[in-house]
């Protein structure tokens, strides 16, 4: 005996579709796939068990090119095959960005496809000057929001940039380590990872975007690499030191 039917054709006893959200955001734009079944993650961070590489490029604001006024940062987060994984939103006041500038406290709102924040990165008010040990920069990393899975701080030298990703119980998990100069034209400028041991397991770089983007713009592009099988929580931080690097040396 045959089912009966709606008008379009579908069996009234069928089980409902579910319609999963769109995964294009744009012209030739997709985002990458949540890996799935992927155990002891803090939900929304299971894309960067399947990454080893993160591209984040900060969007031109038109009001900064045109005005010279600090507006919000927002960020693409991208993987290796230029899928969008993650949005960052910058959450700060009008005021604190102008007239703080690049040492302004900020909080960072990374989301998923689905607009959940899963990631949130929280910088507060320090000096950005070396003649201040007693006052380095620091950030903290969440995950979820309220939940603190590591850390970012700023190590006291003179001759170059230099930082540790510490997990949640605050021990030192890896070491940033920039150049002396940070200032490269027509070149990348690359701050080292290393881990303990003092062997070199990534990198973070800033790249060269061209005479026009330096000059007129303060919308940076960013690179960082890191092992595969490193832990989910630090790729995380590492992916916060990003931020932080860019506010400090390439923001102004």
């Amino acid at each position: 005996m045959q089912k009966n039917r709606d008008y379009e054709g579908v069996p009234q006893d069928a089980p409902p579709i579910v319609r999963q959200p769109r995964a294009t955001i744009g012209p030739q734009e997709t985002w990458m796939s949540i890996p799935i079944g992927i155990p002891n993650c803090p939900t929304g961070l299971e894309y960067l068990t399947a990454v080893d590489q993160l591209l984040v490029k900060q969007q031109v604001d038109l009001v900064e090119v045109f005005f010279g006024c600090e507006m919000k940062n927002k960020s693409k987060i991208k993987n290796s095959s230029g899928e969008n994984v993650y949005l960052a939103v910058e959450d700060t006041h009008c005021l604190t960005r102008n007239l703080c500038g690049s040492c302004r406290p900020f909080d960072i709102q990374v989301l998923d496809n689905f607009q959940n924040e899963v990631l949130h990165i929280y910088r507060p008010l320090r000096c950005e000057s070396c003649c201040f040990p007693c006052c380095l920069q620091t950030l903290e990393v969440s995950s979820p929001p309220g939940t603190v899975i590591g850390s970012v701080e700023q190590e006291w030298s003179l001759l170059r940039p230099l930082y540790l990703i510490k997990n949640a119980y605050g021990e030192n998990v890896l070491r940033i380590r920039g150049p002396r100069c940070t200032f490269k034209c027509c070149a990348n400028v690359e701050f080292d990872i290393f881990a303990m041991n003092g062997e070199k397991i990534g990198k973070i770089a800033k790249q060269w975007r061209g005479i026009n983007k330096e000059v007129f713009t303060d919308a940076d592009y960013f690179g960082a690499k890191f092992p595969m099988d490193l832990d989910v929580r630090m790729k995380a931080v590492v992916l916060a030191a990003t931020f932080l690097i860019d506010m400090v040396h390439f923001e102004y």
